[in-house]
Formats: C-alpha cells, sequence, structure tokens
C-alpha cells in the first residue's frame, strides 16, 4: 500500500463580522493536497489509500465524488461515510490518466446540511512499462556505391509512452548487428541519431546491406525494441570503360555526308544498363568538323559518321584519334587505415581515359563546279535599253586533274528578261525591265544563272544568284482607287473620299494633286486638293442625279492623266447609299424583263411545237363515176395535196433585190443589217450571193415581203430554239458580199412547205410555181391513160399504171405499192 499524505493545508478563511448583530459562526472549506497511486498496483484490493479526519461536537457523514468515484475511471476510489477512509478497488494506468481529481464533502448528520467540502488529488506514479517504438519496423534505402564515408545514409527514430523527462522514457540507440560483413565497411549512429559508415562500398563484394538498430529506455527495469535498415547499394563507376577493336572499311567516298565508315567496340565491366556501364565518345583531330560519333545503346558501340563532306583536293586522309568514358564520372575508393576514433582513412585514384587512333581515307570523284562569288548584286535602270551587258559569272571545276567542258544557262528568269553567253557567262538585257512587275520585290529582281558539266553523265550542276536593284523611272500615271463614288444630297456642302495610288515609288509617286476639268470645274472641287487622298466638295447648286467628271491626277514630277468619275447623289434619308439605291433599281428592272423574255420563249417554244407536229391522217381517195378510159382523176381540193411528203428541193437560181433592214446577234453582240430579198428557183447550186448595202444600218422603215419575213422569222425561231443565234456561220462575209449557203435556204424552204401540210394551213396569196421539165415540151414523158372502174374506184388499180404515173403515186401515197414493186421500179 502506498504511503499516504494527508495534510490540512491552507484554511480558506473565517471572517468575522464586527457589528451591532451578535457574531455568527461561518463554514470551513478545506483543500486537501494529494494521494498518490502507484501505477498498476498489483494489489490485493482493495486497499486503504488514507483517512480524512474532523474534529466535530456532532456526527458527521463523509461523501467522495468525481474521477475514480463516479467518473471515469469510475469504481477506483471509494471512502467510508463514518469513518472517511479512503479506499483504492482497481488498477489505473498512468498513460490513460496521470491524476485523479476528486472532491469531499462533510456533512451535519442531523440535518445532512455541508459542513466541509474539501477539494483533492490522487496522482498517478508512472512505471516504466511501456519500450520505446520505432516508427518503421523496417528502413529501406539506396545508396550509391561512390557514396564518400560519412555520408548520410538514414535516420531512425523511437518514442516511449511512459513520463517524459522520466529514465522510463529515456531512449539509448545501438547497432547490434551487420549482414554481410566487410572489413572495409563499418556502420555506425551519430547523436543525431542518424546512420552513417566508415570505410568504401564494393558493389561486387556486396551490394546489399541488413543492419539491425536497438532503442532501449533507462528505467529501474529498462525495456527496448529493435528496427531493420536494408541498404541497397547502386553500382558506381568504378570500373573504367575500355575500347577493344572497330570495323568497317575506314573510307569515305568525297563531296558525301550520313555515312558510317568505322564502328568502335568498347566494353565496360560495371552493371549495365546504369550510367555507370553506358559510355560517351568524343573526337580529336577533326579540324573541319566532318565527323560525329553516337553509342548504340544496345551494345555501347561507337558509330562513326560523316556529317560534313569531305574533299579530296583538299586532304587525301583524316587521322582522327576516339576517347571514350562512361556517363557517371568514375570514382575509386581503397582502405589504407582503419582508427577507432573518427573516419578511416581512403585514397582514391584518378580515371585514365580510353583511346584509340584512327585513320579514314577519302575517295576522289567528281565534283560539281562552283562559283567563287555566288551571290552578286548589280544595279540597272527601268526601261533601259535592251542588249546591255549586265555582268558575268565565272564558275570553277575543282577537279584539276581532269578539267570539264562548263556550260552556262538561265535557271530563273520569271521574267523572262535576261539572256547568258553559255560560254563566257556574261549576262545581257533582253527585254526592257518594269521596276512595277509583280516579279520584282522592294525594287530587287532575282536572277539564277545555272553552270552545266557538258562532257559528265549525269552532270554535276552549280548555281549563282544575281540579285539586281532597279532604279526606278517615272513610267506609270496617278490611278483612281474608286471611279465611282456616292454623295448625299443635301442644301450644304458635301462630298467623298478620293483616293489615288501610283506603282512608281518615290519621287515619282504621291502625295498627288487633283484638279477638276470640263464643264463641271465650277460645280465641283477639293478641299484639300494635294495628297494620297483629298476630299471631293459638291456644290449648293447639285441635284440628284449621276455626274461624270473628268479629274486631272498629277504626281509630285507632273506626270498626270485624265480619268472618269462617276458620282451618284440621292436624298440618303430615303437610301443610305446611292449606288444600292440605283443597283437596286437595275436588278429589279433586270428582273422584270428577265421574267418577260421567259415567257416570251415559252410562247415561242409552243408555236415551234405546233409547227413541228405531225400531219393529219392521210385522206382516202375520193370515190366517182365511172368516166370515160382516157379521164384524169377529178380532185374536190384546189391546194396542194397533204398527204405528200416534201422531197429535198435544191437551189438553181435566184434574182435578188434590196429588203428591209433587220437585227441580229453576231458574237453575243446585236447588229442591224440590210436583208436583201431572195426569189429563188430549183437548182442545183450550193451557194446563194446576196448583194448588201454599204450601209450597214440604214432604211430602217422599208418593210419586207410577207414570204421574206416569215423565212427571216423562222429561221430565227429555230435557231433560238436550238440555243444558238443568227451568227457568222450562217452568214459569212467574203469580199464585201454576205453569202447565205445552200443548206440555209434549204433549211427555210423545207420548213415552209412542211408547215403547209397540215390541213390547218391555208395558203397566203399562193402563186403558181414553174417546176423542172414543164418548160420544156420536148422532153416530156408520155403518160399511159389511167384505167377507171365504172362502178367503183379501186386502189388496187394503181398497181398497173405506168412508170411515170408510178412514179408519181410512189410519191403521193408509198402505201399503195408493195415492196417488191417499188424496188422493181427503181423506187428507193
Amino acid at each position: 500500500m502506498a504511503k499516504m499524505m494527508f495534510s490540512c493545508l491552507v484554511l480558506v478563511g473565517m471572517i468575522c463580522l464586527c457589528s451591532t448583530e451578535p457574531l455568527k459562526r461561518h463554514k470551513r472549506a478545506w483543500i486537501i493536497d494529494s494521494f498518490d497511486i502507484v501505477e498498476e498496483h498489483p494489489g490485493p484490493f482493495p486497499y486503504e489509500l488514507g483517512q480524512i479526519k474532523l474534529d466535530r461536537t456532532y456526527l458527521v457523514e463523509f461523501m467522495l465524488k468525481g474521477n475514480g468515484v463516479d467518473l471515469d475511471p469510475k469504481g477506483v476510489l471509494s471512502i467510508d461515510p463514518l469513518t472517511g477512509v479512503i479506499k483504492v478497488h482497481k488498477k489505473v494506468d498512468y498513460e490513460q490518466y496521470s491524476v485523479l481529481k476528486l472532491i469531499f464533502q462533510a456533512r451535519n448528520k442531523s440535518n445532512l446540511a455541508i459542513d466541509t467540502q474539501l477539494g483533492m488529488e490522487v496522482n498517478i506514479l508512472d512505471i516504466n512499462d511501456n519500450p520505446p517504438e520505432f516508427k518503421r519496423e523496417v528502413y529501406d534505402v539506396t545508396v550509391n556505391e561512390a557514396a564518400k564515408q560519412g555520408s548520410f545514409i538514414v535516420g531512425v527514430f523511437a518514442t516511449d509512452k511512459d513520463a517524459p523527462g522520466t529514465p522510463n522514457s529515456t531512449i539509448d540507440y545501438k547497432i547490434i548487428s551487420v549482414t554481410p560483413t566487410n572489413k572495409n565497411v563499418e556502420f555506425y549512429i551519430q547523436e543525431s541519431n542518424a546512420i552513417s559508415f566508415k570505410g568504401c562500398f564494393d558493389y561486387e563484394m556486396a551490394n546489399k546491406y541488413y543492419i539491425t538498430v536497438e532503442a532501449k529506455d533507462r528505467g529501474v527495469v529498462k525495456l527496448s525494441s529493435t528496427t531493420t535498415i536494408i541498404v541497397n547499394l547502386q553500382d558506381g563507376n568504378n570500373h573504367l570503360p575500355v575500347i577493344t577493336g572497330q570495323t568497317g572499311s575506314a573510307k569515305v567516298v568525297e563531296r558525301t555526308n550520313g555515312t558510317s565508315p568505322l564502328t568502335i567496340h568498347t566494353a565496360d565491366a560495371d552493371t549495365r544498363p546504369t550510367g555507370a556501364w553506358r559510355v560517351r565518345y568524343s573526337i580529336q583531330g577533326d579540324k573541319g568538323g566532318h565527323f560525329a560519333i553516337h553509342t548504340d545503346p544496345d551494345t555501347n558501340d561507337g558509330i562513326l559518321t560523316v556529317v560534313k563532306p569531305l574533299d579530296y583536293e583538299e586532304s587525301t586522309e583524316q587521322k582522327l584519334t576516339i576517347f571514350v568514358e562512361n556517363e557517371e564520372p568514375y570514382f575509386s575508393c581503397e582502405v589504407k587505415e582503419r582508427s577507432t576514433v573518427g573516419l578511416w582513412t581512403v585514397v582514391t585514384n584518378p580515371p585514365n581515359q580510353s583511346s584509340r587512333n584512327i585513320t579514314i581515307a577519302v575517295e576522289d570523284t567528281n565534283d560539281p563546279p562552283f562559283f567563287p562569288d555566288p551571290v552578286r548584286k548589280v544595279i540597272l535602270e527601268e526601261n533601259g535599253p535592251v542588249g546591255v551587258f549586265v555582268d558575268k559569272v565565272t564558275a570553277v571545276d575543282p577537279d584539276t586533274g581532269r578539267p570539264h567542258k562548263l556550260e552556262y544557262s538561265i535557271e530563273q528568269d520569271p521574267a523572262g528578261w535576261f539572256r547568258v553567253d553559255k560560254t563566257t557567262g556574261e549576262i545581257f538585257v533582253k527585254e526592257s525591265l518594269d521596276r512595277e512587275s509583280i516579279h520584282v520585290t522592294n525594287g530587287t529582281y532575282i536572277v539564277t544563272v545555272l553552270v552545266t558539266e557538258k562532257d559528265e553523265h549525269p552532270p554535276m550542276t552549280s548555281t549563282a544568284t544575281i540579285q539586281i536593284h532597279i532604279e526606278d523611272k517615272n513610267d506609270n500615271v496617278p490611278i483612281l482607287k474608286e471611279n465611282i463614288v456616292s454623295i448625299c444630297q443635301s442644301d450644304e456642302v458635301s462630298g467623298a473620299d478620293i483616293t489615288a495610288y501610283d506603282l512608281d515609288g518615290d519621287p515619282y509617286s504621291g502625295p498627288f494633286s487633283f484638279e477638276i476639268m470640263g464643264d463641271h470645274k465650277e460645280e465641283w472641287s477639293f478641299d484639300p486638293s494635294h495628297g494620297y487622298t483629298v476630299h471631293l466638295v459638291k456644290g449648293k447648286s447639285v441635284h440628284a442625279s449621276l455626274y461624270t467628271l473628268i479629274l486631272k491626277v498629277s504626281d509630285k514630277q507632273g506626270m498626270f492623266v485624265l480619268q472618269n468619275l462617276s458620282v451618284a447623289t440621292c436624298d440618303c434619308t430615303v437610301s443610305p447609299n446611292c449606288l444600292m439605291e440605283r443597283n437596286t433599281q437595275q436588278k429589279a428592272g433586270s428582273g422584270l424583263m428577265g421574267i418577260t423574255i421567259l415567257a416570251a420563249l415559252m410562247m415561242f417554244a409552243c408555236l415551234l411545237l405546233s409547227l413541228t407536229c405531225s400531219c393529219g391522217p392521210v385522206k382516202s381517195l375520193v370515190q366517182v363515176d365511172n368516166v370515160l378510159e382516157d379521164a384524169l382523176l377529178p380532185s374536190n381540193i384546189e391546194k396542194l395535196g397533204t398527204d405528200c411528203v416534201v422531197p429535198t428541193i435544191l437551189l438553181k437560181k435566184a434574182s435578188v433585190s434590196q429588203s428591209k433592214d433587220a437585227a441580229f446577234v453576231i458574237n453575243g453582240v446585236q447588229q442591224t443589217t440590210d436583208i436583201q430579198e431572195v426569189s429563188s428557183k430549183v437548182t442545183g447550186t450550193h451557194r446563194l450571193p446576196v448583194q448588201m448595202d454599204e450601209s450597214w444600218s440604214r432604211d430602217r422603215s422599208q418593210g419586207y415581203s410577207s414570204e421574206q419575213t416569215w423565212m427571216l422569222k423562222q429561221y430565227q425561231s429555230e435557231n433560238r430554239y436550238q440555243g444558238s443565234t443568227f451568227s457568222r456561220r450562217s452568214l459569212q462575209r467574203r469580199q464585201g458580199n454576205f453569202f447565205i449557203s445552200h443548206s440555209t435556204l434549204q433549211s427555210l424552204l423545207s420548213q415552209r412547205l412542211h408547215s403547209i401540210q397540215c390541213p390547218e394551213n391555208e395558203l397566203l396569196d399562193y402563186e403558181p410555181q414553174l417546176y423542172a421539165n414543164e418548160d420544156n415540151s420536148d422532153n416530156s414523158v408520155v403518160l399511159d391513160p389511167i384505167d377507171l372502174p365504172m362502178d367503183e374506184f379501186d386502189p388496187e388499180l394503181l398497181s398497173d399504171l405506168g412508170p411515170a404515173f408510178k412514179n408519181l403515186a410512189s410519191i403521193c401515197n408509198p402505201g399503195t405499192l408493195s415492196k417488191a414493186e417499188a424496188m422493181k421500179n427503181g423506187i428507193r
């Protein structure tokens, strides 16, 4: 049982009041300092912790409450209500409750009034019941083999839950084992709990270490724990790479690059593919920078490559030295002395780089010619004379042992202004130069001259560039940027901006001078009248309309040009833009006209369709009474038969008389001409000359004859329907005469005769025509009489007609003859 420490420490106070009233006795409050309980007391329980006594003449009852009684940890303490003895009933853990705070009360047993109230504390005395604990059970770290002794490896830290500042929570650290053992390495713990080492690591001897560290407290009964540190070594570069050999031809063709004439082989004992094993190469002796060497990542071989062409004429061989080293710096460490205090004595050795001397042979080839001065500059005047000497370019053949024939030519001359003498390389002006050409940039024109070896295959070539600066001349006049502007109509003065530009450069361009010429100079003016952009001012007397002004625009040298400027003025309250208003009106008018033309074309197409439709059914032959044998078959119509197929008609001759003028479209332009009346007869000629008046557009009041009018309209309708116009193909001009071809007139007459075949059409003012052979009685053919039955006309009788009537019958009604009979009589 722990020793009870009881003390009545402080009497808080008794206050005596001095007054006329009788004295009153006040309660007294006591504070008990503390009791102590040893943590994890083994018992037996309950045991007596102490006793509280009060000097009273009356009976009191004791009571205890607070931590350990009715508050956590509950049930630890109790008090005898009559004697005031405090007892402990179970263990208390210091790490959970280091002190128990309670309240002691004494009550008058007679009236249960509180006589005395005391505050008390019960301290829990710590014992060493918790060992130190490491934050990690295992520490896993990686250290480079090349690390120097004394370097930090890892830090360890442990905690103890016992009372701080006591021996129970004071910890000491110690390395108790290292596996594997190595005489060149010793691990130790610094005061800061950091793990370090002495000596030299060697990856080849041991690449991993296991270190056991102990943490122990200083309690009466010492408690401890351990942790394991795993040290992984990363292989360092403690072995130098060594060049073991080379492969390849060690030959390079001059004027070539990208080839690999040689491969260097290297060996390294370090772990692959770490930075300690990977190597890099360097070249010494390559003064021209012709070579480069890179490492094969899989084999560590060095591949030598030509990056800049070699010249056999400069050197026939190249002597080089190749060095090799690792990507990671080399280190060496050797233990010389092991001391018990401080670090050991170690030494390092400097690296000795491996190298190899090589010789690269250069093979000769045909070298291309070259220009010692490949870029030349020349100054020429614009619009200068043709044939002027410009410059001379001379190429050199580097193959001095076997010179070649060189020939010069122009490779690039976009405008075609120059020529070059193919033998001497002299350049001359072939055409006048224009500084404002699109091929000239900032006043400079580029010409490229090509030189070629003519006696080699394939030929070797080279180029030279001639930069020709063209001096400007005042060969362009100022031009208006826009020649149509709009101005709002107003009672006040109004205007618009006018801008001009000049293709020439300074001093042959702007700022320009603007002046109005002609009748409008009083109504219009410029303010200002000098500059690149000036303001056109409209006078108050100018009304809304479209005006054409004549402007004189002059450059700084006085060169000028007269130009027309269209100015539209309108009321801007109606339309914000005058030109927009006029364009809208024009578009509306054009649309209306287009609709009208479309409707007319549709009507005309319907008319042509009606003209080209097939004729009506063939009328049957009229039945007549029996007539005499020599009588002919009478007809019930006076016009031509409508059931005849019109054969091809050939023109024989024609008479010409002047007719009225007509409008035609020739190559898209409407023309007015005098068409001559053509009265044709059957003939075999191919072309009919029509005499034309000397005046192409004259006497438009004269009229056509009815048939000529019909022929012209019919022809125009046909060609318009086919999407063409009356062009020069049908109206050809030969030595002042215009000819209408046979095919044209035949087409017109055929269409006319075809149209009158329909029963609905009547002949208008038909005049009998004279047909072939009717005017020659000597050559007429004697016709056989037609034998007609008296009672009924039989169409089959037509089969027995004579040759002449059979021809006529085959023309008028081919169906009445059989095919065999038609062939028999020679009808095709």
